[in-house]
């Protein structure tokens, strides 16, 4: 009778623990610890540079830039390559640069490989194509560091692809074509749970794109970046900065000026903009203040 009672305990529990990281899925959720910076692509000004860099430690920050998402050809001579990426974040204070690059896997498994990460403070990834970031990266031991660092109080930033390959679906992870939204390659690195990311949205009129995966995946929050434009994510909140917007899909509506007097569309059709300044919490998924 006891082994009998014991043993619905357990299986009360456990089943009590399934339903928990189930419902857990499709809550959209930033890391617990330290901060992300996603930045929709094109010329990222100084303001975001400097946000990157003070939440990095200042100037003690020590900052691993990932250069990945770049095709070989754009690549070309690392040395050289890297010397003038070096030179870009030195202009915007940094002088702690180490660059960490591999298209293989095993590589990113190395201990040598990974120490740069241990002892980083922030982490940048450059744009390109998101794929070849997954392709490299995705659940190796350098994947697992980048979770420590955040875990440590340190900073994840990337801009276009290095911000997409940030969420947990992989939006435009195609290999083939970029305009595939749901492609050869729908997992991201997923610092944050249960979102899909773009970018560009505005300057390439691609407002639109992110329904295509939202048809198929309605519980993804859908955050789409402008260029020159960028979240910075705390926990399950972030706030806007930058020069332009972001759209947030989440089958809602908000406007400053409220929507009793608009003509809205159903609401898994939605989307409206957030600009610098504005804040919004993902799990809940509403804006905060409003």
């Amino acid at each position: 009778m006891k082994r009998i009672t014991l043993l619905t305990v357990v299986l009360f529990l456990l089943s009590n623990q399934l339903q928990s990281q189930s419902s857990s899925d499709h809550f959209t959720q930033g890391p617990p610890n330290g901060s992300l910076i996603l930045i929709g692509g094109g010329h990222v000004g100084k303001e975001i540079l400097q946000k990157f860099k003070k939440l990095a430690g200042g100037d003690n920050a020590r900052i691993v830039v990932i250069p990945t998402a770049l095709d070989d050809e754009s690549l070309g001579d690392k040395e050289q390559t890297f010397q003038k990426m070096k030179a870009y974040f030195k202009e915007a204070g940094f002088t702690d640069i180490t660059f960490l690059h591999t298209r293989n896997p095993d590589k990113a498994n190395k201990e040598d490989f990974i120490q740069p990460l241990k002892r980083a403070t922030g982490i940048y990834f450059y744009g390109g194509r998101q794929w070849r970031i997954a392709d490299g990266f995705l659940n190796t031991k350098a994947h697992e560091e980048m979770f420590n660092l955040l875990d440590r109080g340190g900073v994840i930033a990337g801009s276009s692809a290095g911000a997409t390959i940030q969420g947990s679906y992989l939006a435009r992870g195609d290999t083939k074509n970029n305009q595939i939204m749901m492609g050869d390659h729908e997992k991201g690195l997923g610092f944050i749970t249960n979102v899909a990311v773009d970018q560009h949205v505005i300057a390439r009129n691609r407002q639109f794109d992110m329904f295509d995966i939202l048809k198929e995946k309605p519980s993804l929050l859908g955050i789409g970046l402008d260029e020159s434009t960028a979240i910075v994510v705390n926990g399950n909140t972030f706030e806007v900065i930058g020069e332009s917007y972001v759209a947030i899909y989440d089958n809602s509506f908000w406007s400053r000026e409220g929507s009793d007097m608009k003509t809205l569309p159903e609401k898994k059709k939605r989307f409206y903009f957030l600009r610098s300044g504005d804040r919004y919490n993902m799990k809940k998924r509403e804006v905060i203040g409003q």
